[in-house]
């Protein structure tokens, strides 16, 4: 039988989008009037592209599977995620549909936002080649409820996923119908590092609270992490549950990425075999470096920026 090498650490399959960002906006749209923004950006966006951006960043080998249009924003996206070293060989330029794109409102550490998902939808897991995944050590997934192409094979995917040997990872996102259909607890078994904030958690498992919503997964999932925004974060591994404080940022330039940011830090320790305290510690510290520059990788232009806003913001000596 032939081995084929694995080249890659991570084989991401998500979504792409760029992200129009608005800033320092003094009220909330109304029907009929019109307000002022101050400051507009357009970077990168998704959750998937951070992700994979911020952690080939860090040092992690990353192939991105994903869909745009044959359009300047899907050259945008394709552009950015290449300059960070991500591997963008099976990204699908789609000629019936348009590149996704996000406008963001931001207010302070909160956000508001109007998604338009073009080709990402169309994404499906027959786009997906098996050298894809043969030449991957771990498979991680973002956003399911804006990939309906995906999600209608989601328990599929995950399983050849673990049948090749990778291990794998799910940031289910927020479901923007709030209906939340998926078939969790038949998924999870699949899903090595189960990775929701805490609204998702709640809203996924139908409680009201974290203990309840914790329970209602212990007995289905491996290792749980919940973010919990500037409140820090949560490791359920199967038998202890481990509080992260935040690393807090007193001048946040906004709260872009930064769950995606702290996927990055987790995984990227969790994929050099660290211990998973390790993992969340750095996890934490990965999302709190998001919140000081604009947008989900504005932080993250290389490992040296990283290294410095670790040290002078966080007294973090990051090697």
């Amino acid at each position: 039988m032939e081995i084929i090498e694995k080249i890659f650490d991570v084989l991401v399959v998500g979504e792409l989008n760029v992200d129009l960002i608005l800033d320092k906006i003094d009220a909330f749209p109304e029907m009929g009037k019109e307000i002022i923004s101050e400051r507009m950006t357009i970077t990168l966006g998704s959750s998937s592209a951070i992700f994979a951006s911020n952690l080939s960043t860090l040092g992690a080998r990353v192939r991105f599977v994903g869909k745009v249009g044959q359009d300047s924003f899907g050259d945008n996206v394709i552009a950015s995620l290449q300059s960070r070293g991500v591997n963008t060989e099976y990204i699908f330029r789609s000629s019936g549909h348009a590149t996704g794109a996000t406008v963001v409102l931001n207010y302070g550490e909160d956000r508001a936002m109007i998604t338009y998902p073009g080709a990402m939808k169309h994404l499906s897991i027959y786009d997906i080649p098996d050298v894809a995944f043969t030449t991957c050590r771990h498979l991680h997934l973002s956003s399911i409820f804006l990939q309906p192409g995906i999600g209608s094979d989601l328990i599929a995917l995950f399983k050849k996923a673990k049948s090749l040997g990778l291990t794998t990872s799910l940031d289910p996102q927020w479901d923007p119908s709030e209906r939340w259909e998926i078939a969790l607890y038949e998924l999870l078994p699949y899903v090595d590092v189960f990775m929701p904030n805490i609204k998702e958690l709640c809203a996924l498992t139908k409680t009201t609270n974290f203990t309840d919503a914790l329970n209602a997964l212990k007995p289905h999932g491996n290792v749980i992490v919940v973010k919990n925004g500037s409140e820090g974060a949560f490791l359920w591994d199967g038998h202890l549950l481990t509080h992260q404080k935040p690393f807090l940022n007193k001048k946040v330039a906004d709260s872009i990425g930064a769950g995606d940011s702290f996927n990055s830090g987790f995984l990227y320790k969790y994929l050099r075999n660290e211990s998973l305290t390790d993992c969340l510690e750095f996890g934490a510290l990965t999302g709190a470096v998001n919140t000081t520059r604009s947008g989900g990788t504005g932080a993250f232009e290389n490992l040296d920026l990283v290294k410095s806003i670790a040290k002078s913001a966080f007294n973090y000596t990051l090697t």
